[in-house]
């Protein structure tokens, strides 16, 4: 199976969409290389800002930019864009709510070698909680190419979360991504995964072992975490009766904080959730920490198991 790293979507993605709005302008902090915005400076130089290692002055001027009638997308690794430029996001974007739109790349464990220090693990629970803010987590890079282009077309600010590692190609061209209607990927009556980002893949593969065991189990892909399609998490919980949550994040304030709050309030279920366990990664090969951290597809198909 084909594997496009979201981050390289994302860069595609920029170029098609400055062609087609000269209102789109990009920011960057010293990373144009690593976030795959170098393309967009190619292509349309005098609508490329490199803000240098300065997170929060790139977040002040988007700002700006968005208030003169610009559409900004900034751009740097997960973990400087959700912290570094925490306060910022909050006063200068959120706040007044600008059509800020915030690409962040390098999310996750799968970061690989860089270490704790890079690897973000917290900044879906941090971007979720900010009034206003819509976040994206594509599964591929076609709903990377989506989630660019819903973006600009969403009103206030916008979060998108990139990776650094290839991950498969599970959708084809025709695919279109809806902000807040989570993708049913397969069907089950025994229970029902719900992953994000690059856990979708990993879920199906768990489905797809499952079956061999003669377990039927359902994959919903929830792209959108904010705002969470409600309705899709309470009908796969009505018909499989049991439901396992899958991110590459940690398990307090992300997908599965989101799914058991949705699940406390209109259809309580047996549920598990998998994903970092209240820790911090570390160094190493990103196939490596998945397994380490318990981010596979064996992992998710023996929470399964347990589970019902």
């Amino acid at each position: 199976m084909t594997k496009i790293a979201t981050r390289e979507a994302y860069g595609q993605a920029l170029v098609t969409l400055g062609a087609e709005n000269p209102d789109v302008v990009v920011l960057d902090a010293d990373l144009a290389k690593s976030t795959k915005t170098l393309a967009f400076k190619k292509h349309f130089p005098h609508r490329f800002f490199d803000l240098g290692i300065a997170e929060a002055n790139m977040i002040g001027t988007a700002a700006g930019l968005a208030t003169a009638g610009k559409i900004p997308f900034c751009s740097t690794f997960a973990v400087f864009a959700t912290g570094r430029a925490y306060d910022q996001i909050r006063q200068s974007v959120a706040y007044p709510n600008l059509h800020v739109i915030i690409a962040a790349t390098h999310a996750g464990i799968t970061v690989g070698e860089d270490g704790a220090s890079h690897q973000s693990v917290e900044d879906l629970a941090l971007m979720r909680a900010m009034p206003n803010m819509t976040v994206f987590v594509p599964a591929d890079a076609v709903e990377t190419a989506g989630a660019v282009r819903a973006a600009v077309a969403c009103d206030g600010p916008v979060y998108i979360r990139l990776g650094r590692s290839g991950v498969p190609v599970l959708h084809g061209d025709d695919f279109e991504l809806v902000p807040g209607k989570a993708v049913e990927m397969r069907r089950g009556l025994d229970a029902t995964i719900i992953a994000c980002g690059l856990m979708v893949a990993q879920a199906l593969e768990a489905a797809e072992q499952l079956a061999a065991e003669g377990i039927d189990v359902g994959v919903l892909n929830v792209h959108t975490l904010k705002p969470l399609d409600v309705q899709a998490i309470v009908n796969a919980a009505q018909r499989t009766g049991a439901i396992v949550t899958a991110e590459e994040h940690s398990i307090i304030g992300g997908l599965g904080s989101a799914v058991a709050e949705t699940l406390a309030e209109h259809y309580p279920v047996p549920m598990l959730r998998v994903g970092l366990r209240d820790v911090f990664g570390e160094s190493g090969k990103p196939d490596e920490l998945l397994r380490k951290y318990g981010l596979t597809a064996e992992d998710i198909a023996n929470a399964v198991q347990s589970l019902i």
